[in-house]
């Protein structure tokens, strides 16, 4: 079981060294018990096994040594941060279940696969997280996703219409949505982060001319589904800035 100060944030360059110092220590105790190990099973073991055990050891302590931390990874407020986002879009997510089941039994719509020529025809395009995969992410990848709840939260509007007997739900749903943009944006300033407004591509975060109520209510499982993966992404981001 690793060290359980090696699992925590480590904020300084002293912390870091500190507690890489075992890590280095046991490192070349391993690599003299291989050495002998090998020894007494090979009557002449190959010179270069003990210094190549011993490189590659060195090798990987250094690594751990000279590895980037993420630039708020330690940071208490930034945890918060991450924290509260990560139980709001939990919570969305959970909203936004309900919301496709009840297109599911009200519309009777509820296999994507079976929409993908009418989604091609709509040209409805999800909001982009393209950024959060990028190395130094963090900055730009709050911008998309604060960018990206702004216009799924006019795209509910649509279900507010399809969705009549059920305006309660999306209204509480549209009300959050609204609520964690503004609070990620609120917290990168205060935390002192960019902020970035990203070009919308043509379409992007507008909804097309929708001429029948097949479009209409086609467009409705097709928002709910793409805000779903959208949710689903942005979670995965921002709990991987948890864990390193």
């Amino acid at each position: 079981m690793c060290p359980a100060n090696l699992l925590s944030p480590l904020n300084t360059e002293r912390e870091r060294e500190r507690a890489l110092l075992p890590l280095c220590v046991w490192s070349h105790i391993l690599c003299t018990y291989l050495t002998d190990f090998s020894s007494s099973l090979l009557p002449s073991p190959p010179a270069a096994l003990p210094s190549l055990v011993s490189t590659l050891l060195c090798l990987g302590c250094t690594m751990l040594h000279a590895a980037p931390l993420p630039e708020f990874s330690g940071d208490q407020d930034f945890q918060q941060f991450l924290q509260k986002d990560l139980e709001y879009i939990r919570k969305i997510k959970g909203d936004v279940a309900q919301v496709q089941e009840l297109v599911c039994t009200t519309l009777q719509l509820c296999n994507e696969e079976e929409l993908m020529l009418v989604k091609q025809k709509l040209g409805i395009s999800p909001a982009p997280l393209d950024q959060c995969h990028s190395k130094s992410f963090q900055d730009a990848c709050f911008s998309q996703i604060r960018d990206g709840l702004q216009a799924y939260h006019g795209h509910l509007a649509l279900l507010l219409q399809l969705l009549p007997a059920h305006s309660g739900l999306v209204d509480a749903l549209r009300l959050d949505v609204s609520n964690l943009s503004t609070n990620i944006q609120q917290q990168m300033e205060d935390l002192g982060l960019n902020t970035v407004t990203y070009p919308k591509a043509e379409g992007q975060g507008t909804l097309p001319s929708l001429s029948s109520d097949f479009d209409k209510q086609a467009s409705g499982f097709i928002i709910s589904a793409n805000f779903k993966r959208f949710l689903e992404a942005a979670f995965r981001a921002l709990r991987h800035l948890t864990l390193v």
